[in-house]
């Protein structure tokens, strides 16, 4: 390759660089242009559970514990058909059923990987973007430039999207912290305000936000396979000259 050509491509240390993160880092998005979507739909679920039982709340009578057995499920306090969904149930002279803990603490454990990841991904994307800004000087790939800073902003805002699910996932928990599930207290909330209705109401619809967000989120990154696909040919196509 003559001088004057070689100056307008990048060197092949600087492409081979360039190959490698065109192929796995298209790969790593492939996949999380899905898993969202997956937990997207878990996350949905557990709102459905929490708003089946807020509505079964803000009507039902409070009862009284019907049977001497402990294990006995509760008349009033179940919402009819999540049982059999959610595995919730509430028993006579039980606390906080177990199922309703396990949903709490993978809601938990959802919002510290997004954190995590968002966090994650900030950092790669700061460093990205000034590696970025240095291939301006090879007008080779000057016409890509615009699709690896699309990548780049793309993934950026799905930083930022995963560090607010984070928040509200949290937030949710925090409501949901206000209610005492044991089916005494809830059974006196009945007999009076009805307080823990309201608080299941307004934690899942964070816990819905938080899904529409996570949607949103592998949206952006699956918006970068083409991107990714039309810059890795270019570098072949450099590599072979």
């Amino acid at each position: 390759m003559p001088d004057d050509e070689a100056q307008l491509t990048p060197p092949e240390p600087l492409l081979q660089v360039i190959a490698n993160l065109s192929r796995f880092h298209r790969e790593h998005e492939e996949y999380y242009s899905q898993a969202p979507l997956q937990q997207a739909g878990e996350l949905q679920a557990r709102s459905r559970a929490l708003k089946s039982l807020a509505d079964r709340w803000s009507v039902v009578e409070a009862g009284e514990q019907t049977s001497p057995i402990a294990f006995a499920g509760t008349e009033d306090l179940n919402a009819p058909g999540l049982v059999a969904e959610s595995g919730i149930l509430f028993m006579e002279g039980e606390g906080e059923p177990a199922e309703l803990q396990r949903l709490k603490r993978q809601v938990a454990l959802l919002a510290d990987e997004s954190q995590q990841g968002g966090d994650w991904l900030a950092q790669a994307m700061e460093q990205a973007w000034g590696m970025a800004g240095t291939l301006a000087a090879y007008p080779a790939l000057a016409d890509l430039l615009g699709e690896r800073h699309r990548i780049i902003a793309n993934d950026w805002q799905s930083a930022g999207i995963q560090a607010l699910v984070a928040r509200l996932l949290r937030r949710a928990l925090d409501l949901l912290a206000q209610v005492d599930f044991s089916p005494t207290a809830l059974r006196a909330d009945l007999r009076g305000k009805r307080k823990a209705p309201a608080y299941l109401y307004s934690a899942s619809e964070l816990l819905d936000r938080a899904a529409d967000l996570m949607a949103e989120s592998a949206i952006l990154v699956h918006e970068n396979e083409r991107r990714w696909r039309v810059f890795r040919a270019r570098v072949r196509e450099l590599q072979s000259e």
